[in-house]
């Protein structure tokens, strides 16, 4: 049997009671993401590069077991098993974590349970973080997708017949011509971000053990790259629980909006979280998935129409 046909498959018993889909709920690209899909009994499927190739990782919670069971087909099939604790929080460290807010502190005494990723796929963070700039959601989930089905790689095992595709490689990044580039929707901006980023791909890939002040400044020493898009690869890439998404088009509206009553800027945002080191990221979180932001008084910004259909 080849690689992509065998599976290997562990069973792992998490010190908490985790929700695998809350967890990787970040590296979800829209419904139709051909890199994660859910099905009806909540099973997850992940098709992801890996450091020994492609992978396909089935993801199944038993809640009255205490397990999530795990199986993986694929050249990085190993990998990405003993990797997947990780992915889903089990190294991300909550005791210290004292909210300073009153609201977030009930959010928390409800939810205890969310806990920040670490995928480790820095150039995979980067490249759909990157899509996502300036953009709507709409917008950056169709790059995403069309991307991915046109240069990643098939998924193996059962991921291919479920029309799963990897993130493309590097070497792949950097030779999409750029009118493949606009027919995915993407534009020369972020494609020359991205390409840039797959060029040191083998540096950013080493970053993922760094301090998040070190992280955030060698990826942001790339052109295209600013603090937004290196806080959006700290979350999913690093498990940074204090990378704030700074610059995000949304989040300090609804922070402020939720904690204070009013709409803030970044600055005031940040003076706001600074208490909550080094955890700012989970405050950012708790607020924006449990708490009401500013009320929507308008219609959402529409999608660009002049990149090709």
């Amino acid at each position: 049997m080849t690689s992509s046909a065998t599976a290997s498959t562990v069973s792992w018993r998490p010190a908490w009671p985790c929700d695998p889909f809350e967890v990787l709920r970040p590296i979800r690209r829209g419904a139709g993401d051909p890199a994660f899909q859910r099905d009806l009994d909540g099973t997850l499927w992940r098709a992801t590069l890996t450091p020994e190739g492609p992978a396909t990782l089935r993801i199944r919670a038993r809640p009255s077991l205490g397990l999530v069971e795990l199986e993986a087909w694929g050249s990085g099939r190993g990998w990405a098993l003993d990797q997947a604790p990780e992915l889903l929080g089990a190294y991300d460290d909550v005791s210290s974590f004292r909210p300073v807010d009153g609201q977030v502190q009930a959010e928390w005494r409800r939810y205890p349970h969310w806990r920040v990723m670490r995928s480790r796929g820095v150039l995979e963070a980067m490249v759909g973080a990157v899509i996502e700039q300036k953009v709507t959601g709409q917008e950056a989930w169709t790059g995403w997708r069309r991307l991915l089905q046109r240069f990643g790689d098939v998924a193996p095992g059962p991921g291919e017949g479920r029309g799963m595709r990897c993130v493309p490689a590097a070497a792949v990044l950097t030779q999409v011509p750029s009118w493949e580039w606009l027919r995915c929707h993407i534009d020369p901006a972020r494609s020359r971000a991205i390409v840039r980023a797959a060029r040191v791909a083998g540096s950013l890939e080493r970053t993922t053990d760094l301090p998040g002040e070190e992280v955030e400044r060698r990826l942001t020493s790339l052109p295209g790259i600013g603090v937004w898009t290196a806080a959006e690869v700290r979350q999913r890439a690093h498990g940074d629980a204090d990378a704030v998404s700074f610059g995000d088009y949304h989040v300090a509206a609804h922070v402020g909006w939720a904690l204070t009553g009013r709409s803030i800027s970044d600055d005031e945002m940040a003076d706001l979280l600074e208490a909550d080191r080094p955890h700012r990221y989970r405050i950012q979180h708790i607020v924006t998935r449990r708490l009401p932001g500013l009320p929507r008084r308008g219609p959402r910004m529409p999608p660009r129409r002049h990149l090709p259909r």
